[in-house]
């Protein structure tokens, strides 16, 4: 992405506070001159920054004038888009409205089920110290080479999948030499498993077509969701996708459009003020008696170093992004371009459980989303419930672009502006921190997995009693890209396929134990419950290297060079 300034960062951040004020797109909020110059003087009194890691960087009237002209033309998006806006470049977009209250609540019923198991039966994710707790992982029974059964011909559906387990040829083992991708990490070439030979999560099918009007209809299990006892949380799932489908549209559009050269503050030249290097020779350190010529010039350059300041620049008058203005075709609506075509879409349910005796969540890594076997493109996050927990955050990074540096015109020998306005130092990596958006109760939340994010710290806000934050992901496969999905690999669950065979043969009619002694019999495919979750160990070893190689490619690999000219 674009190299941004601080500044621009600083604008971003209040943008987002002011939206997560209740009822700032109305006219008693962002259109009231009223209130806009009382929050204009909270946020210059306090200098707050907007990027959440850095504090040198405040706020300007000018940047503030900017932020209510930009938050009046989105506020006017907001009203007719059922209460969506964007809030960082990406672009991460948050919503408080898109999800009712009654699907919330139908949400949270239709889940109960999957909660409401004896202790045995719960599936605490491996490593989480019985944190988070897995109802539907794609982690568990993904598509694994050299196993998994594909259908050469023609798909299940939500009513025959479970009785086709086994249909299909074995999928073949990948070579090595087609998952890795060669990344140069400051002067190395390192080989990173950008596909894993071994693993590929499952995606459901999703119909977006004129057939089902506004709504969505899955066509396809989705993983490790149990299609006829939890057909009503299909449906809830649904109509969730249907609602992160706007947000959907609204993140993926800059990326089409190339609002990525959009600026709120443009920078092209380099100013100090004061700047020593005008200054009469008389100012400043004088060169000594018997002192080396060479000495005093370093003496000299050092003072001058700390003398001058950057100068650092405002923004101008507020344009909307073209692509906003523009023909609508320069949008992404994915029912508009892949309403034939459809929605591949992985479901993820999770509960973050903390108690008296653990009270902390540590966080989590930076990452994006899979691995190239899934292709996916964005992630839309539905927290539909906290409890009891303090205020938590979802914080994103950018890999920035070096050569946006190279296009500034820069004194000789000067590098201390770029860690003055871009908060980056030469020679050193082009990450940058985005920001964060608070991940309240009842928020949807999109962004492209171009951006790692990752979930900070949080704890009981009264530590005397247990509290939780529940979270309903889906992350999207790039619409133009087909994935092998569930829709192509019948049920792998011998626990499912086992119910299905008891019902429907003479198997169902011997005793418990000699059923258990049949199944126990049947090797190599379905997978039962122990081998699954030993594959899923596999899979979380690979993902955990990949992250790691990832991230240090994210964080090394483009390195600032500032040339001397």
């Amino acid at each position: 992405m674009r190299l941004i300034t601080l500044l621009e960062f600083t604008m971003l951040g209040f943008m987002n506070q002011l939206t997560d004020k209740p009822g700032w797109e109305h006219k008693a909020g962002v259109f009231d001159s009223t209130i806009t110059e009382k929050w204009k003087e909270e946020a210059l009194a306090q200098n707050k920054p907007g990027n959440f890691e850095d504090t040198s960087v405040g706020i300007t009237e000018k940047m503030v004038d900017w932020c209510f002209a930009e938050l009046q033309f989105k506020a006017k998006i907001f009203q007719e888009n059922g209460g969506l806006v964007s809030v960082y470049n990406g672009d991460v977009v948050k919503s408080d409205s898109a999800i009712p209250p009654e699907l919330q609540a139908a949400l949270k019923a239709a889940v109960d089920p999957l909660e409401d198991v004896p202790d045995r039966l719960k599936d605490w994710h491996p490593g989480s110290d019985d944190l988070v707790l897995d109802l539907v992982h794609p982690s568990l029974f993904p598509l694994v080479y050299g196993r998994s059964k594909v259908l050469k011909e023609g798909t299940t559906n939500l009513d025959d999948c479970i009785e086709r387990c086994g249909e299909g040829e074995t999928l073949p083992v990948r070579s090595d030499d087609s998952t890795l991708g060669r990344v140069r990490v400051e002067g190395d070439i390192l080989n990173i498993n950008l596909y894993s030979n071994k693993f590929q999560w499952l995606p459901c099918e999703v119909d977006i077509s004129a057939n089902v009007g506004g709504f969505v209809r899955i066509t396809s299990y989705i993983n490790n969701l149990h299609p006829q006892e939890h057909s009503g949380l299909y449906g809830v799932i649904e109509q969730v996708i249907a609602r992160a489908i706007p947000l959907w549209n609204m993140t993926l559009s800059p990326l089409r459009s190339g609002v990525d050269k959009y600026r709120r503050i443009d920078y092209e030249w380099v100013e100090y003020n004061p700047d020593p290097e005008g200054f009469p020779d008389e100012e400043g350190p004088q060169q000594e008696e018997g002192e080396d010529e060479d000495d005093y010039w370093d003496r000299r350059s050092e003072w001058i170093e700390e003398t001058r300041r950057v100068v650092l620049p405002e923004p101008g008058t507020f344009a909307p992004p073209s692509y906003m203005t523009t023909d609508p075709k320069d949008q992404v609506d994915l029912r508009r371009d892949f309403g034939e075509r459809g929605l591949q879409v992985i479901v993820k349910l999770a509960n973050i459980h903390l108690t008296p005796e653990k009270p902390e969540y540590n966080g989590g890594s930076w990452h994006v989303e899979g691995q190239m076997n899934e292709h996916i493109c964005a992630t839309a996050l539905y927290y539909y419930d906290c409890e009891n927990i303090t205020t938590s955050w979802l914080a994103f990074r950018q890999q920035s672009k070096t050569d946006d540096a190279e296009l500034i015109n820069y004194p000789q020998n000067t590098n201390d502006w770029l860690e003055a306005v871009f908060g980056c130092e030469d020679r050193s990596s082009s990450v940058q921190q985005v920001g964060a958006v608070e991940t309240r109760a009842g928020r949807l939340i999109t962004f492209p997995n171009i951006l790692q994010h990752q979930v900070q710290p949080f704890s009981l806000e009264d530590r005397s009693k247990p509290g939780h934050r529940k979270l309903l992901a889906l992350f999207l496969v790039d619409p133009t890209v087909k994935v092998i999905s569930t829709a192509h690999v019948p049920c792998q669950r011998k626990d499912w396929w086992q119910e299905i065979v008891n019902t429907r043969s003479a198997i169902g009619d011997l005793p418990r134990e000699l059923q258990d002694q049949v199944f126990e019999e049947v090797e190599e495919f379905p997978f039962g419950m122990e081998e699954a979750k030993q594959l899923r160990l596999e899979l979380m070893e690979e993902r955990k290297k990949f992250v790691v190689d990832a991230g240090n490619a994210f964080e090394n690999q483009n390195t600032f060079s500032l040339c001397e000219h």
